[in-house]
């Protein structure tokens, strides 16, 4: 497959020596990260459709996207990393696997009013889906990116990482732009598509185990290679004492908890900041430059341009960091970027201003991610990987769950207005009888005439900020420390 591949023995070549396989292998395993972004951001699009269909609130949203990170707030990431250096990567996939993907069917049924159709029983079933799926999301990221390392180490690490991310952020853009389309006025029809994604991304994984099971078996017979040192649970804690591995943590919380809770609120901050459309016009017979001033303009799609535009600088700056290095001061200018962006949005009422903010928030979004994973493992020893990697999602969850739900709470805190005559419109419109998509239909008219005030998300935006800062300073303590410690994240990745 475009290059000789022996079948193993003394100082023999292996799978992961041919490009095609290695590239092959990084598609397999990267259909499940598409998967778990999609069903992980597809609510993001849908926020004023489950208000309006569902009866949530944003508190209630924000509670929903919240427990998403209930089990791993309590160590399951790190217990799941732990498994994953003790047991190898066929049996966290088995195990893992089949836990994100009961959990995202469970919420979709939830969703769909199969266990009751009131709203407590509806948001109760949805957030147990929820608690289920990441619990096993965020060790199925950190089972990918152990895999993507088995792979790539010395190779095109850093390019083959950004690819990875790439297919989430593309699963992220695809959710958020196309889950009200898929919707289609049924918020247990996109909940459905989504899960349905997990499974087949699931079965492209189980698939990849062919090729770990004969790569496994090259490596065991090549005797000139030293067995390496199992794994012990005192390497936890060499982990958590070593001051360049603290501050990337530190790094990571900070930066993702910046943009993930945003990303999910994003499409509504723009309909109620800036008057983006919810919903598409009817585009028959508009010209092409009309359609896109349609799409432009319309929330869900122009907060997808964030993770879309990862696909393509990810990547580039992946392969930048492969051939020339300059990791640490790459995370600097990305924290940099993050920090303008939520400035733009949220001190501002520029519609062009803002499309600026978006778009160097997405490449911050590239910057620091292919900057920081590949960093993980220069600091860390191979063996210890998935323990790293789980250590670091667990204290990015900390983060998330905090304002995942803090950004939802802080909203309704500071708009109770718009609470209270949604709350008055809905059953003004309940006690006419009206069919429940008769009710939706009228509540987004009733948003859109302005008789439903807008949210106004500048405090909530506002507290971003604080975390760029945090972020910049982070990332100049990562770099100070690797010139003492001499991990080199500095330097060119590939051999």
């Amino acid at each position: 497959m475009g290059e000789n591949v022996k079948s193993g023995g003394k100082g023999g070549a292996t799978l992961r020596d041919s490009a095609a396989l290695r590239w092959l292998v990084l598609i397999l395993v990267s259909g499940l990260m598409f998967a778990t972004y999609w069903f992980q951001d597809h609510f993001s699009g849908i926020k004023s459709l489950m208000e309006s269909q569902l009866g949530f609130s944003s508190s209630d949203f924000g509670q929903l996207l919240s427990f998403t990170t209930f089990a791993n707030v309590f160590g399951m990431i790190i217990v799941g990393g732990m498994f994953l250096d003790k047991f190898g990567i066929r049996l966290t996939a088995i195990v893992f696997g089949s836990v994100v993907t009961i959990g995202s069917f469970l919420t979709a049924f939830g969703s769909s009013g199969m266990f009751g159709s009131d709203k407590d029983t509806t948001l109760i079933v949805m957030i147990i889906g929820r608690i289920l799926f990441g619990t096993g999301l965020e060790v199925s990221c950190v089972l990918v990116t152990r895999t993507v390392v088995k792979w790539f180490k010395g190779k095109e690490l850093a390019l083959a990482m950004a690819l990875n991310v790439g297919f989430g952020r593309a699963g992220s853009a695809l959710a958020t732009a196309f889950s009200p389309d898929i919707a289609a006025g049924q918020v247990s029809a996109a909940v459905l598509f989504a899960a349905g994604l997990v499974g087949a991304g699931f079965l492209m994984y189980l698939g990849y185990l062919i090729f770990d099971v004969k790569l496994d078996r090259q490596v065991a017979s090549q005797s000139n290679q030293e067995p390496e040192e199992p794994f012990r649970i005192s390497d936890l804690f060499k982990l958590i004492t070593d001051k360049s591995f603290i501050y990337i943590t530190l790094l990571c919380v900070a930066f993702y908890s910046a943009v993930f809770p945003f990303m999910q609120y994003a499409p509504d901050l723009l309909v109620n900041k800036f008057g983006f459309t919810v919903d598409l016009p009817n585009t028959d017979g508009m010209s092409f430059f009309e359609v896109l001033g349609a799409w432009f303009t319309n929330g869900p799609k122009v907060a997808s341009l964030i993770p879309l535009g990862t696909i393509l600088f990810t990547p580039i700056f992946g392969s930048i960091i492969d051939k020339k290095g300059k990791a640490a001061t790459l995370m600097i200018l990305g924290a940099g970027l993050l920090i303008f962006a939520h400035i733009s949005l949220s001190l501002f009422n520029s519609v062009a201003l803002g499309y600026v903010g978006l778009l160097c928030l997405g490449i911050a979004f590239s910057l620091v991610p292919a900057s920081m994973w590949p960093s993980v493992a220069k600091i860390v020893p191979e063996n210890r990987l998935g323990t790293a990697y789980a250590t670091m999602f667990t204290v990015q969850n900390w983060g998330l769950a905090a304002f995942f739900w803090g950004i939802g709470s802080v909203l309704d805190l500071t708009n109770p207005v718009v609470l209270e005559k949604m709350d008055v419109a809905r059953k003004g419109l309940e006690a006419q009888g009206l069919s429940q998509e008769h009710v939706v239909k009228a509540l987004e008219a009733m948003k859109v005439s302005g008789e439903i005030p807008p949210y106004d998300y500048t405090v909530p935006v506002a507290m971003l900020i604080a975390l760029g800062v945090v972020s910049i300073f982070l990332a100049f303590l990562l770099k100070k420390s690797d010139k003492a410690q001499g991990y080199g994240l500095e330097t060119l990745n590939k051999k």
